[in-house]
Parts: C-alpha cells; sequence; structure tokens
C-alpha cells in the first residue's frame, strides 16, 4: 500500500469511529482520558527509551539546543502529559450545550447547539508532548484525530499515540479515534490535505513556511497556528523591576516556544534605567541580545540588529530590542512585524493600557503579564491545540469548546411555510 493509501486508509477508520465518538457520554470520554492519563504513567520508561533513540539522531544531525529542548521528553514532562489529560476530562463537556434558545411567534422553538467538527487533522512540530493533548482535547470535544507531528519525533509519537488508542478502547470507545501517520515521508502530510470526504478541520503548527504551504493545497478547512513573533514593551510610567520579571521571563522560560518574546521595545524616557538592568539579567540567562542604536549606546555588548531581525521568531536565546520614543512608535512596530499571536505592555497608565489593548490586533493582548501566560491551560482551559491566529472561527488558544461548531435544533407541531 502507497503512502496516500495508507493516509486514507487511516483517515476513513478516524470518520467512522467519529460517529460513535460523538454520540459517547461524558462519562465514558472522561474514563478514557483517565485511563490515557495512567497508561502515559505507567508506560513512561518505555516512552523515555523511545524518545531517547530520537534525541540521539537529533543531536546528530546537528539541531539546536532550543530544537532539543522542544523534543526532550523527561519523567517531569510525562506527568505534566498525564495531569493535562485529567485537566481536560475535569472540564465541561461542551457537546451538547445549548448556547441559545429562542421562540418565533409562529412557535417554533429554535436552539444552537454545540456539536464535534468530526475529524481532526494535526499536523505539529517534533513536541512529543503535544500528541497526548491534541488527542485529549479531540477526544472530549467528540472528534477523532488523525496526528501527523515531526518526523524527528516520530518514535516517540508512534509509543504514544499506540498507547492513548488503547487507553481509549479500555473505556469502551473505538480505538480508530486516535490515528497516527507514522511515516516520515512528507508525501503523507499532502495526501492528508485533500481528504476532505473524510477530514472535517486541518490544524497546522510550525513555521511560517510551512503553515503557509498546508494553506495553499488543503481542501480541508484550515485553522492556522502561524509564527510566534511576540513584543513586550515598556512604558514609560512601568514598575521597571516589573518591567524586567516579565521581560526575562517572557524571553527565557522557554524560549523554543511560540509565545516566547522576540523583540522587546523600550520607552525612550526609561531605557537609559531600565535597559542595562534588564541586559545583565538576560545575559545572565543566556541570552544574545540584537539591539538598535539606541540601544547599544546603553548596553555596549549588545549586537547591531539588522532589519531582518525585527521580523524573525528566532525560537532560541536571541533577542532582539529597540528603544521607542513613545507609545505611537510601538504601536506601529508591533502592527508592522507582529504576527498576531500575543502582545504586551507593561505600564502603570490606564490610558496607555486601554489604548495598547484597544489599537495593538493579536490573539491575545496583555497588560502587565508575560507572553508565556498565552496557553490554553494556564487560560484554564485544560490544554491547547495550538494557539489560532485565524480570524474564522477560533483565535487564540483552541481548547475543547474552540474543537466544536453547532447545528440548530427546530421544534415545531405542524408549522409550513406560507
Amino acid at each position: 500500500m502507497d503512502i496516500a493509501a495508507q493516509v486514507e486508509a487511516k483517515a476513513r477508520a478516524a470518520k467512522e469511529a467519529s460517529r460513535a465518538l460523538a454520540l459517547a457520554p461524558t462519562r465514558t470520554k472522561n474514563e478514557a482520558l483517565s485511563q490515557m492519563a495512567r497508561g502515559l504513567e505507567e508506560k513512561a520508561a518505555t516512552i523515555l527509551e523511545a524518545n531517547r533513540g530520537d534525541l540521539d539522531r537529533a543531536r546528530a544531525k546537528g539541531f539546536t539546543r532550543a530544537f532539543v529542548d522542544r523534543l526532550t521528553l523527561t519523567d517531569d514532562r510525562i506527568e505534566e502529559m498525564a495531569a493535562g489529560l485529567r485537566q481536560v476530562a475535569a472540564l465541561a463537556d461542551p457537546v451538547g450545550d445549548v448556547v441559545e434558545t429562542w421562540r418565533r411567534p409562529s412557535g417554533l422553538e429554535i436552539s444552537r447547539v454545540r456539536v464535534p467538527l468530526g475529524v481532526i487533522g494535526f499536523i505539529y512540530e517534533s513536541r512529543p508532548n503535544v500528541t497526548a493533548d491534541a488527542a485529549g482535547l479531540c477526544l472530549k470535544s467528540g472528534n477523532a484525530v488523525v496526528l501527523r507531528g515531526g518526523s524527528e519525533a516520530l518514535e516517540s509519537n508512534s509509543l504514544i499515540a499506540q498507547l492513548l488508542a488503547k487507553s481509549a478502547e479500555k473505556a469502551g470507545l473505538p480505538a480508530d479515534v486516535i490515528q497516527h501517520v507514522d511515516t516520515p515521508d512528507r508525501a503523507a502530510v499532502l495526501a492528508l490535505l485533500t481528504l476532505d470526504r473524510y477530514v472535517d478541520l486541518i490544524i497546522p503548527r510550525g513555521g511560517e513556511e510551512f503553515v503557509r504551504l498546508v494553506n495553499e493545497r488543503s481542501t480541508v478547512p484550515v485553522l492556522k497556528h502561524d509564527k510566534g513573533l511576540c513584543h513586550v514593551f515598556v512604558d514609560e510610567s512601568a514598575d521597571l523591576e516589573m518591567a524586567v520579571a516579565i521581560a526575562v521571563n517572557a524571553k527565557a522560560h522557554r524560549v523554543s516556544v511560540c509565545n516566547a518574546m522576540e523583540t522587546l521595545l523600550v520607552h525612550a524616557a526609561v531605557a537609559p534605567r531600565f535597559l542595562p538592568v534588564a541586559a545583565a539579567r538576560l545575559a545572565e540567562a543566556g541570552v544574545e541580545l540584537r539591539g538598535d542604536e539606541r540601544t547599544r549606546a546603553l548596553v555596549p555588548g549588545a549586537r547591531a540588529a539588522q532589519e531582518a531581525d525585527w521580523d524573525t521568531e528566532y525560537l532560541d536565546y536571541i533577542l532582539a530590542v529597540k528603544v521607542v520614543d513613545d507609545l505611537d512608535e510601538a504601536v506601529t512596530h508591533i502592527r508592522r512585524h507582529g504576527s498576531g499571536l500575543a502582545e504586551a505592555i507593561v505600564t502603570a497608565d490606564l490610558r496607555s493600557a486601554r489604548r495598547f489593548t484597544r489599537e495593538v490586533d493579536a490573539a491575545a493582548v496583555l497588560v502587565n503579564a508575560s507572553t508565556r501566560l498565552v496557553d490554553g491551560a494556564q487560560f484554564g482551559m485544560g490544554a491547547e491545540m495550538g494557539i489560532s491566529t485565524s480570524r474564522l472561527h477560533a483565535r487564540g488558544p483552541v481548547g475543547v469548546r474552540e474543537l466544536t461548531t453547532t447545528k440548530f435544533v427546530v421544534l415545531g407541531d405542524g408549522q409550513i411555510r406560507e
């Protein structure tokens, strides 16, 4: 069987299984999620062994430290994966939720009711922990899922997906609700993008070029998780101690993720007091600074920023820094270079905060908080499939509610159209 046929068979099986899952009661789905969490914990040693194989191959190919960090599983990360599944189980089930109801003069009672989308095709980077998040969210929202992670995580993802599918089956659900495309060949991705007979939504996560490719080739609707070129703007009224803490966290807490800060904007009025302190703290965290001329005058150790730096998602220990004259210049810079994922301001001025939240266009806009908080778990959503930068259907962290649509349920007693 060729690759396209293999992928089609998996998508067809997922479609058939999705019908049973859509009708499954909440208690069955929650039991499946609990079984999935236990399965990960019980097989942690086996998962770590598979992950070591992926890590050895990645290091041999010379991947960056940040890439290897994304790929790495540990006992703690597996426990976090299990905890995430239990958190999803604790969430309210969106399926069957009545969004609104109204009655027409004719006596018709009309309701909008939440239902699953059907089958989700999820194409994502080499982060094995995301496999569990995606499978759990799709299951809770009544959707089957076809998973295709980065080829560098193939051994880890294959094992995790198998464990999750078997755990779901133990709870009485079809194992086919969780499918994994276990070939590194990119032809599998291209095949998945054309299976609109079976797949209802594609969610791609990855680099800008990859997401663009998916958008161009897919005959299935796409919900984009685009690049995260996030900014933090330190306003002239900012509490500078708070601003330093937020800047260091937004950049250095975990550099290889989409909600990490890539550009720091600093009001000229506070730059002389803020930048030397912030630069020292960032240097302690191993961050290289690339600054404009005014930044380098205050931080001589910074490298000269090039025009391309303002448009680069580093996903590494590198930060672009620019001194701006005012809020207007900060907003203009963000409009020109931001990706629309997450933007933050540190300020004590309520008017500046309100202007920033009103004028900056992004899936999430933060005031006096780190961009690293833009995350499904941090928002109380249990986990996320990604952070959508699309405007249609869902924007921001994609949790169980965002993986549903609605249908109209109309109750009558013989009404006809005159």
